[in-house]
């Protein structure tokens, strides 16, 4: 799709028109006491976009549509979390921008060999091992956090990308049934069940229970894309039955919840507005005071709520900036999420894969976004590239890397090929070449006129 270089040199011109517009509605409507304060944060902007524009030159791929979307998307979070409160450049989103940026590159470089993933794949579960142990003996009493100094790092976020990975599967690997009492089954699914069971019981223990829809949908996705490849002889009463089985199960665990997601649950934010529905109440009320337009960056007062930069961004964003700005930007992102489904990944690992990442981020943001309009209890669950957090940053740029790898994958040649051409056959037919300057004899048309 970019092969051209003027169609890269207008995508790129249009993501810095997107962003200058951006930093004039700052200079314009934005709370700052000193320009100079727009003035950098106008200079990182416009700079990232310009390096990352020249950067990508040296990759040659077949489409650069998710990293225009991604650089597009990242410049406007940071545009965003700038603004909070008043207008100051925000160095902690920049630097997790830019890893999230690093992150991608890695991504979209490890993964576009389907072979060698599947090959490392027994890799996989030993590192989701490894960091389910350093959640159980390093984060503390039944948290997902580990302290180190003033840095915070979440290890269940690195988990994602792993499991995706783990889920991902090629059409030979599914045909590789063995049979158990009457079934047949493969068997990684049952390796891959298991570990769900094992992530969705650690983060039970760790009362991280907004973070479970996520696992769960980045599996349920995966297998489906496993029990239902291309020409699979599948029954449709199995998926009913797993559709059953699922919904018996979330049920369980809603009457069987902690106290505190019991309270979530049932509360009545508006008679509560003080306590357990304290966050839901206030996210409305920015929604609501910001309407389609927004009070302008830095006008807002959400920014004195906990959390007003990661859990309740989406109401942050309304306050401040509109609601048509907010849907812009959820827009986008799912615009990114969609470019698989318009140009299809060459192989049914990378659509796997594609399709698990798709399920993962589209959770993401159906839990924090009905969450704060309070469609749905509050779960705490961060909007991709637009909260704040290192550790959630830097896992949704690895993904969307991986997402970029299926667009231009790399397939290994079978051993024993080489590159140079096959030799050139010889003549083995039983006619004779005809003497130089006489023409070979045709015996059917000779024979045809007798």
């Amino acid at each position: 799709m970019y092969k051209n270089g003027l169609t890269y040199f207008t995508s790129a011109v249009f993501v810095l028109i997107a962003h200058t517009a951006m930093l004039l509605n700052v200079f314009v409507n934005g709370n700052y006491e000193n320009q100079n304060d727009v003035l950098i944060l106008s200079g990182a902007v416009l700079l990232m976009d310009l390096i990352y524009f020249i950067v990508m030159l040296f990759y040659k791929q077949m489409t650069y549509t998710i990293d225009f979307l991604l650089i597009f998307i990242l410049n406007m979070s940071l545009i965003f979390q700038s603004c909070f409160g008043g207008v100051h450049l925000s160095a902690k989103h920049l630097l997790t921008c830019i890893a999230a940026l690093i992150a991608c590159r890695g991504g979209y470089l490890l993964c576009r060999s389907h072979k060698w993933i599947q090959e490392k794949k027994k890799y996989f579960y030993i590192i989701i091992g490894v960091l389910i142990i350093c959640i159980l003996t390093l984060t503390g009493s039944r948290s997902i956090w580990i302290q180190i100094g003033s840095f915070s790092l979440q290890p269940s976020e690195f988990i994602k990308p792993l499991l995706v990975l783990a889920c991902s599967t090629s059409i030979m690997e599914q045909q590789r049934k063995h049979k158990i009492l009457c079934f047949n089954v493969v068997y990684e699914n049952l390796a891959l069940t298991g570990l769900i069971i094992l992530i969705c019981g650690l983060q039970w223990w760790c009362r991280d229970l907004g973070s479970l829809p996520t696992f769960v949908g980045i599996y349920v996705c995966g297998l489906f894309f496993r029990i239902c490849y291309p020409k699979a002889k599948f029954s449709k009463k199995t998926i009913v039955l797993g559709a059953v089985v699922l919904l018996a199960l979330a049920l369980v665990a809603v009457k069987y919840a902690p106290g505190y997601v019991q309270d979530r649950l049932f509360v009545d934010i508006w008679t509560d507005k003080d306590g357990n529905g304290y966050q839901q109440c206030q996210a409305l009320i920015a929604i609501a005071d910001g309407g389609w337009f927004g009070k302008g960056p830095g006008q807002g007062e959400l920014c004195n709520v906990f959390a007003h930069e990661t859990d309740i961004v989406f109401s942050s964003v309304c306050e401040e900036w509109g609601l048509l700005y907010a849907i812009m930007m959820i827009f986008a992102i799912l615009l990114m999420l969609a470019v698989p489904l318009i140009n299809p990944p060459r192989s049914y690992f990378h659509s796997t894969m594609s399709a698990c990442i798709c399920a993962a981020f589209t959770v993401q943001m159906a839990l924090n976004i009905f969450g704060s309009c309070n469609l749905i209890p509050f779960t705490g669950v961060t909007i991709p590239f637009i909260s704040q957090g290192g550790s959630s940053m830097v896992t949704s740029g690895f993904m969307i890397g991986m997402l970029s790898s299926g667009q231009s994958p790399v397939f290994k040649r079978p051993k024993g090929q080489g590159h140079k051409s096959s030799p050139v056959k010889k003549n083995t037919d039983s006619k004779k070449t005809a003497p130089a300057g006489k023409k070979p004899v045709n015996k059917k048309a000779r024979g045809a006129g007798k």
